[in-house]
C-alpha cells in the first residue's frame, strides 16, 4: 500500500473515509487495492497486466482456506439436522481466523508460484457479433425497375442488415479501467451495452464470461452497475438526498441507517463532492450542481453499493478537461478497490489516458487496435504512420481512423494490420497473460466477504452451497423487502413534491376556477323541466371536467421515465415498489381537489341529498379523480412522450363523454357501439350523480300546466294552458290539475335509461377503474421497460 501512494502523491495516505465509517475490516468501495500503478506508456507489451504485489501484513485469508477451517470444525461436532445434499457455509464478514495471515490470500490471488499473475476477476468477450434490421430510405412504395424518369438510374439499394459489432475480442480485468474509443457511430455504445447484457441473447452472437462462467442475466445486475450517458437525476433533491436515497435502496435493511449515511458521506468525499453536498442537483429551471458533479453524483448512485462491475457509457462527454480528469480518476479509484471497470469514451485528454490501462479502438464495429496505451507508438510505427513526438496518442489514431473511413475500403487496412501485429505480438506476451484464480461463485463471496457488493449480503453473512452443482454465490435480486422500498420511494416522492408546490397549487386553481365557472353559471336550479335539463348539464360537464383536470398526470411518469428504467435495470427496486407509491403519493392531492370541487358547486347550484347527499358527491368526484389518473397514468406508461400522450387522453375522453349516456340514452345508442357505452369512464360517475340527485320519489320536477313546458304549447297563455289541461283531464278520466305532480325523480330516470345499476354500484366500479388502470400500468412497466436492445 505504501508503495503505491508514493507514486500517487495526491492521495491522502490516511485510511479511507469509507474504512472509518465501517466497523469491519475491507478493502471494497473506495479503498485503494494493493496493486502497484502501472505506468502505461512504458509497457512494451500487448496487454498490460497488474504486477504482483509482495505478500502484505494485513490479516486476510483465502475462501478456499476458510471453507476448510470451517469443514475441519464442523467435522468435529455432528449435527443432527445436517444434510450431505444441502449443507452450506456460512463466513462472517469481516471474520479473522487465528493464525491466518494476509500473505496466504496475496499468494493466492496473485498465483505466488511464479506462473503469472492469477486475477480475482476476468471480464472475457469474444466474437462478439450484432447486426440490426436497416429500413430502406424514401418511400415505402417499391422501386420502379427501370430507374427513375428522365434516364436517372435507381439508387444503390441499401443492405437489409447492419453490422454494429464485428468480431469483438478482449478482456477486462479486476482494478484496471478498459476504454473503448471510436468516432460517433463506430459502436462504443453498442459494445458496452452487450457486455452489460442489455442487448437480447437471440440478437447478440459470441460469448461474455466473467472467469470463464457465462454470466445470468439476474446475477449480472447484482453485481453490476451501468452508468448511462445522461445525467438522469431527480432535480429538486440534493446530492447528499441523492446518494442517501441510492444507499437506501441498494443497500440491505440489515445495515443499520446510521452506518448508511457514513457510507453516503464517506462516498461525498471520495467523489469530491463535499462543497456541494446540500446543493440541489437542479435543472434548466432550477440552479444547481456544476456538469462534471453532476456526472460525479450519477456515478455515485451506482456505486453505492460497490458493485463488482462497472459499465460506464462516455462518462466524460459534456465536460470540461479538469472535470473529466476528475471522474477518470473517481474511476481508477473505484478500479483499484476491486472492481471491473469498462468504459466508452471520446476523446482522452493526455493526462486521462495515463490513468487508463488499456484500449479498444473500434472503427464501424470492427477492432483497429486492441492493447495498452503504451504500445500506441510501436502499433502505428509498424502500420507506416508514426505517432508525432508532440502529439496525443488518441487523437492521432482518431484522426487517423476518420481519415480512413473516408476512404472507400474505410479502416480495413487498419483492422488487418491489427490482427497480424495482434499475431506477432501474442508469443512475447504470453508470461503477462492473466488467467481467474477462482472460480466465479468463490471470487464472488470472496469480493463479498472483504466488503464489496454490500447488496448480496443480505443478513451480514455470505452463503456459499458445498455442492458441485450448486449455484453461484447467493446473492439476493433485490437489497430490501417489498415494503422498504415502497416505504423510500414515497419518502423520496413526498420529498419531490414538496419542493415543487407550484405544480399542485396550479391543479388546485384550475379546479377552484371551473368550480366557481359552473357555480355561476347553475346558480341555484329550480325544480322545473328547464332546471332539471341545467342539471344533466351541469353532471355532464363537471364529471368530464374531473378526468379533464387528471390528464395533467400523464407528464409525472414520462419526466421520470428514464430515471425510473435506470433504477430498475440494475435492482434498485421493484416495479410494484414503484406504482404502490406512485399511487399513495398522488392520493391526498386528489382528497384536496375533491373537497375543493364540491364545496364550491354542490350548495352553489343547490343539489339535493342534504349533508349524505354531499358526501357521496364528494366520494363520487374523488372516485372520478381516481379513475382518470388512473387512466392517464397507464396512458404514460404505453407512449413515450408528452406530445404524443395528450391527443389521446382528450379524444379518448371526448369518446368516453359522447357515450355516457348525456347526449344520447343508453336504449338509443346502437347494438354494435353498445359495448363503448359500458367502457365509458364517464358514464358510471355521470349517473351515480344522477340517482344522487333524482332518487328522492317525493320529489317532483313536473307538475300541471309544467308539462308544456319545451313544447310548441309553452307559448299559449297561462288561461289556455289551464283550459287545455282540464280538457285533458276530462277526456283521461283523471283529475290533473296545476299542482298535479306529472314526473318524479325516478320517472326521470327512467326516461333517461339511468336505471340498471344504482348509485353505490356505479361509485364502486368507478373506484374499480381506478385499481384496473393502475394495474394495467404495472404490466406496462414490466412489458415496456426491459432495456433492452432486440
Amino acid at each position: 500500500m505504501s508503495r503505491f501512494v508514493d507514486k500517487l502523491p495526491f492521495f491522502d495516505r490516511r485510511s479511507s473515509p469509507m474504512e472509518e465509517a465501517e466497523d469491519i475490516p475491507r478493502n471494497g468501495l473506495l479503498h485503494v487495492h494493493h496493486h502497484q500503478q502501472q505506468q502505461p506508456h512504458h509497457h512494451s507489451g500487448l496487454l498490460m497486466q497488474p504486477q504482483p504485489s509482495p505478500p502484505t501484513k494485513q490479516s486476510s485469508f483465502t475462501l478456499a482456506q476458510l471453507l476448510k477451517r470451517v469443514n475441519e470444525a464442523r467435522s468435529d461436532a455432528s449435527s443432527p439436522t445436517s444434510s450431505p445434499t444441502h449443507s452450506h457455509y456460512t463466513i462472517e464478514l469481516g471474520g479473522s481466523v487465528p493464525g491466518s495471515t494476509g500473505s496466504d490470500l496475496s499468494e493466492h490471488m496473485h498465483g505466488g508460484g511464479g506462473g503469472g499473475p492469477l486475477l480475482p476477476f476476468v471480464l472475457k468477450f469474444t466474437d462478439l457479433t450484432y447486426s440490426v434490421k436497416q429500413r430502406k430510405k424514401g418511400s415505402c412504395l417499391p422501386a420502379l425497375p427501370f430507374g427513375r424518369a428522365g434516364g436517372e438510374t435507381a439508387e444503390p439499394e441499401v443492405p437489409r442488415m447492419k453490422t454494429l459489432l464485428d468480431n469483438i475480442s478482449g478482456e477486462a480485468r479486476e482494478g484496471e479501467i478498459m476504454a473503448v474509443l471510436g468516432a460517433s457511430g463506430s459502436g462504443k455504445s453498442t459494445l458496452i451495452d452487450a457486455l452489460a447484457n442489455r442487448i437480447v441473447k437471440e440478437s447478440l452472437h459470441g460469448s461474455v464470461t466473467l472467469n470463464g462462467e457465462s454470466l445470468d442475466s439476474n446475477l449480472l445486475k447484482v453485481i453490476s452497475a451501468y452508468v448511462m450517458q445522461d445525467d438522469l437525476l431527480y432535480p429538486m433533491l440534493t446530492v447528499e438526498e441523492t446518494l442517501m436515497f441510492a444507499a437506501e435502496f441498494r443497500l440491505p435493511r440489515s445495515l443499520p441507517t446510521k452506518e448508511k449515511k457514513k457510507r453516503v458521506q464517506a462516498l461525498i468525499d471520495q467523489l469530491g463532492l463535499r462543497n456541494a453536498a446540500n446543493t440541489i442537483i437542479g435543472d434548466e429551471g432550477h440552479r444547481g450542481v456544476s456538469g462534471g458533479e453532476r456526472r460525479r453524483v450519477s456515478i455515485g448512485v451506482d456505486i453505492i453499493h460497490d458493485p463488482i462491475v462497472l459499465f460506464l457509457d462516455e462518462p466524460t462527454s459534456g465536460l470540461d478537461s479538469t472535470s473529466a480528469f476528475m471522474v477518470v480518476k473517481v474511476l481508477q479509484r473505484i478500479a483499484q478497490s476491486g472492481s471491473v471497470v469498462v468504459m466508452s469514451i471520446h476523446q482522452p485528454s493526455y493526462r486521462i489516458l495515463g490513468l487508463l490501462d488499456s484500449l479498444l479502438f473500434l472503427s464501424r464495429g470492427q477492432t483497429v487496435y486492441y492493447g495498452p496505451p503504451g504500445a500506441l507508438p510501436s502499433f502505428f510505427d509498424d502500420f507506416g504512420k508514426p505517432i508525432p513526438g508532440n502529439e496525443n496518442p488518441t487523437e492521432f489514431a482518431l484522426d487517423l481512423i476518420r481519415e480512413l473511413e473516408t476512404m472507400p475500403d474505410g479502416a480495413r487496412d487498419l483492422v488487418e494490420h491489427n490482427k497480424k501485429w495482434q499475431m506477432r505480438m501474442a508469443p512475447k506476451m504470453k508470461h503477462h497473460d492473466g488467467k481467474p484464480s477462482l472460480s466465479l461463485k468463490e471470487a464472488i463471496s470472496a469480493s463479498i466477504s472483504r466488503g464489496k457488493l454490500v447488496s448480496g449480503a443480505t443478513d451480514g453473512s455470505v452463503s456459499v452451497p458445498s455442492g458441485e452443482s450448486a449455484p453461484a454465490a447467493a446473492v439476493s435480486k433485490f437489497a430490501n423487502p417489498f415494503w422498504v422500498e415502497m416505504g423510500v420511494l414515497t419518502r423520496r416522492a413526498f420529498i419531490n413534491t414538496k419542493r415543487t408546490p407550484e405544480i399542485f397549487i396550479i391543479r388546485l386553481a384550475a379546479v377552484l376556477v371551473t368550480g366557481f365557472i359552473l357555480a355561476t353559471i347553475f346558480w341555484r336550479l329550480d325544480d322545473s323541466p328547464k332546471g332539471v335539463q341545467e342539471r344533466l348539464g351541469f353532471f355532464a360537464i363537471a364529471m368530464s371536467t374531473m378526468f379533464y383536470t387528471c390528464s395533467d398526470a400523464l407528464p409525472v411518469f414520462l419526466n421520470e421515465r428514464y430515471i425510473f428504467l435506470r433504477e430498475t435495470a440494475y435492482n434498485a427496486y421493484r416495479r410494484s415498489s414503484y406504482v404502490l407509491s406512485h399511487t399513495i403519493v398522488g392520493f391526498p392531492s386528489l382528497i384536496v381537489l375533491s373537497f375543493a370541487f364540491a364545496l364550491t358547486t354542490f350548495f352553489a347550484v343547490g343539489l339535493a341529498g342534504g349533508a349524505e347527499g354531499f358526501f357521496f358527491f364528494v366520494a363520487i368526484v374523488l372516485a372520478s379523480f381516481w379513475a382518470g389518473s388512473g387512466f392517464a397514468t397507464f396512458l404514460s406508461g404505453v407512449v413515450t412522450n408528452v406530445m404524443l400522450g395528450y391527443p389521446v387522453v382528450v379524444s379518448t375522453l371526448a369518446y368516453f363523454l359522447l357515450f355516457s349516456g348525456f347526449f344520447i340514452n343508453r336504449d338509443r345508442i346502437p347494438r354494435y357501439w353498445i359495448w363503448f357505452h359500458y367502457l365509458s369512464l364517464v358514464k358510471y360517475p355521470y349517473e351515480a350523480v344522477m340517482q344522487n340527485e333524482f332518487s328522492d320519489p317525493a320529489r317532483c320536477f313536473v307538475r300541471g300546466v309544467q308539462m308544456f313546458d319545451n313544447t310548441p304549447l309553452a307559448a299559449l297563455p297561462a288561461a289556455l294552458k289551464v283550459r287545455v289541461l282540464r280538457a285533458m283531464s276530462q277526456s283521461l278520466g283523471v283529475d290533473i290539475g296545476t299542482a298535479t305532480c306529472i314526473t318524479t325523480g325516478p320517472d326521470f330516470l327512467a326516461q333517461q335509461a339511468v336505471t340498471d345499476l344504482t348509485k353505490w354500484d356505479c361509485l364502486w366500479i368507478t373506484v374499480a377503474w381506478g385499481f384496473l388502470f393502475r394495474i394495467l400500468f404495472y404490466v406496462s412497466l414490466l412489458l415496456g421497460s426491459r432495456n433492452k436492445r432486440r
